[in-house]
């Protein structure tokens, strides 16, 4: 598939420890952030940072600029990634446990399928499918239940509708990625994206008057370092291993950090937030992992891309 040499294995691995770790801690560290920043807030400080520094780093390498068609299409997926997506996902942590935030968002790839099916015909719905479909429906309702006796409070109902909502816009703004014309260097179109996500995102804080809530001053260093991981760690050092990687394996080998992201968001929890782990939580999180698995195991019914669009790259 390439004609350049195979990386050292421990490249590799270094490599899917950061997409697994990496991504499955920033759950965490939203969590920490929206306890004390507002989220629309917090969400555009990480996504317009991130995106200025890699937006210059392909400026730097004379990366072609969108095109005007291009960053159209560019605000469009920005609208439904950052500010549907990601904006929700920061809301949401101020009320659902960041380990079950990350569950729910393990949804996403079954959404995907959906899209797949819906917008683009290259999935048809099998008997496979439809029980991989149920299997996620099913362990978002253990998790939402407030009739399931299982020994946990369920988790906020608000909560939960925000987070599927963010999980289908993903899956739409993935499903139009590949129809939309985008930069044809992925890593200018991602730049491009979060650039633009960021600034839409602190316009989006600004009208919900969060910039009257914030008071730096009063900001924890706690926070800040959240922000900054975030910022560096989750959206620059994982992006750059994801870009790299997805280039010396196969998607579908990448692809698995989106069921080991929510076990290790559970467990970071756990230790770190004193977020419980009880039956609720297992069940809930072992449907939905399976749900997640049976999905992106199955194959297409048409070949797509080898690489898969930027807007799939998930994180927290």
């Amino acid at each position: 598939m390439h004609s350049e040499p195979r990386p050292a294995t421990w490249k590799i691995l270094l490599a899917f420890a950061i997409i697994y770790f990496v991504w499955g801690s920033t759950f965490l560290a939203i969590r920490i952030g929206v306890e004390e920043v507002p989220p629309f807030l917090l969400a555009g400080l990480r996504f317009l940072l991130a995106g200025v520094i890699l937006f210059a780093w392909m400026l730097a390498k004379r990366t072609p600029l969108p095109t005007l068609r291009q960053w159209s299409s560019v605000t469009l997926l920005a609208v439904l990634i950052f500010v549907i997506d990601y904006g929700l996902v920061f809301w949401s942590e101020q009320r659902v446990p960041s380990g079950i935030a990350a569950v729910m968002l393990a949804t996403i790839p079954v959404f995907m399928s959906l899209s797949e099916i819906l917008f683009l015909g290259t999935q048809k719905l099998t008997a496979r499918l439809a029980i991989a479909f149920l299997a996620g429906i099913a362990g978002v309702l253990v998790l939402v239940s407030h009739s399931l006796g299982l020994g946990e409070q369920p988790i906020v109902t608000s909560g939960a509708i925000a987070l599927l909502i963010a999980s289908v816009s993903w899956s739409i703004a993935s499903a139009l990625s590949r129809k939309l014309p985008l930069p044809e260097a992925k890593a200018m179109s991602s730049a491009a994206q979060m650039l633009t996500g960021g600034v839409l995102l602190t316009i989006t804080a600004a009208s919900l008057g969060e910039f009257r809530r914030f008071h730096p001053q009063q900001v924890s260093r706690g926070a800040w370092i959240a922000l900054a991981y975030l910022v560096v760690a989750g959206s620059i050092v994982a992006f750059t291993a994801y870009v790299w990687l997805i280039h010396h394996e196969s998607p579908t080998r990448v692809g698995t950090y989106a069921y080991v992201n929510p076990v290790v968001a559970v467990i970071l929890g756990y230790f770190f937030a004193g977020e419980s782990i009880g039956p609720r939580t297992l069940l809930g999180t072992l449907l939905v992992l399976v749900s997640v698995i049976v999905t992106t195991t199955t194959p297409a019914k048409k070949p797509l891309s080898d690489t898969p669009p930027e807007a799939e790259f998930s994180e927290g």
